[in-house]
């Protein structure tokens, strides 16, 4: 990936000292923030410098078996196994990518478990899972996004579904919240995880303003991750402040034009990881919405798709 979009807006503005006027990377993950937000007005964003002109991203799609909440050890840590196992394999051979990135939940799965359930192996960042696949981060180098059913002590009692960012050090740089939950169109239930817009008020009270819609801004380039789907304008606040590389998950299917859409009408690249084909997988049949892993570069069109 080379980052067109910094190089359209350096070319356009003349920003000679783009660079000198970034923030650091983010450091502290869902530490306090800024009340102010990191916005623009001349089309231009905070960036930091970038380690090298152009980097290579993996997307992982991979399968994932749900268990039974009374049987979720040994379940967990089977899929913790096959994660950190697909990673051996990406940074094998060929083209290493310096930056891994994973569906929704492939810790876990999904399958209809209550909120009660869930609580029982909604993993802590930090954890010991998490420290498992910062040794693979640091062995390998590389950078690894992935999404899971979290916990968090600051919020007892709510099952929250984030996507953590984890640098080539094994460190948690950023921890991104769901931001909203689709209602009243899943037959008998509702989906339950807390998200940003259901306890807005109190989340920025804890983490300010500019956390709601968060750019993890590194040596890669500007970071945005999201398990929403059709949502352009949340996408569009992304690109306004700064979004450069949009890494959207999936569990089960998504629209691939909203994907493309996202990437043409906003000027970046733009990754949807769905889950594959999952055997044994509950109740769900093996291939129930598997597939369709893509990368679409910023203006529109499919650079990798997945073919099966």
């Amino acid at each position: 990936m080379a980052n067109e979009r910094r190089d359209f807006l350096l070319g356009a503005a003349g920003l000679a000292a783009f660079g000198a006027l970034a923030p650091k990377p983010a450091e502290a993950a869902m530490g306090k923030g800024p009340d102010a937000l990191s916005l623009r007005t001349d089309g231009t964003y905070a960036a930091v410098d970038l380690a090298k002109p152009a980097w290579t991203l993996g997307v992982v799609q991979s399968r994932v078996r749900t268990f039974d909440a009374d049987d979720w050890k040994a379940g967990m840590k089977a899929n913790l196994d096959h994660m950190l196992t697909l990673i051996d394999k990406a940074l094998y051979y060929g083209a290493k990518p310096d930056l891994l990135f994973f569906h929704e939940f492939p810790l876990s799965g999904w399958r209809k478990w209550t909120r009660e359930e869930v609580l029982r192996f909604a993993i802590e960042i930090p954890g010991p899972e998490t420290e498992a696949i910062a040794r693979k981060a640091r062995e390998y180098g590389t950078w690894i996004v992935f999404g899971a059913y979290a916990r968090d002590k600051d919020w007892p009692g709510h099952v929250l579904s984030i996507t953590t960012v984890m640098n080539e050090r094994g460190e948690i740089v950023d921890k991104h919240w769901k931001a909203r939950n689709i209602k009243g169109v899943f037959p008998g239930f509702e989906l339950f995880t807390t998200t940003v817009y259901d306890v807005l008020d109190r989340y920025v009270e804890m983490y300010g303003r500019d956390a709601v819609i968060p750019v993890t801004r590194t040596p890669l380039g500007n970071l945005c991750t999201s398990s929403i789907q059709r949502e352009p304008e949340l996408f569009r606040a992304m690109a306004f402040k700064g979004a450069e590389v949009i890494l959207r998950t999936a569990s089960g299917g998504f629209t691939p034009m909203d994907i493309a859409a996202t990437s043409l009408y906003n000027g970046t690249y733009t990754a949807i990881v769905n889950n594959a084909v999952s055997p044994d997988n509950g109740l769900f049949f093996d291939d129930a919405g598997s597939g369709g892993t893509a990368v679409y570069a910023p203006d529109g069109k499919a650079i990798a798709e997945a073919d099966g």
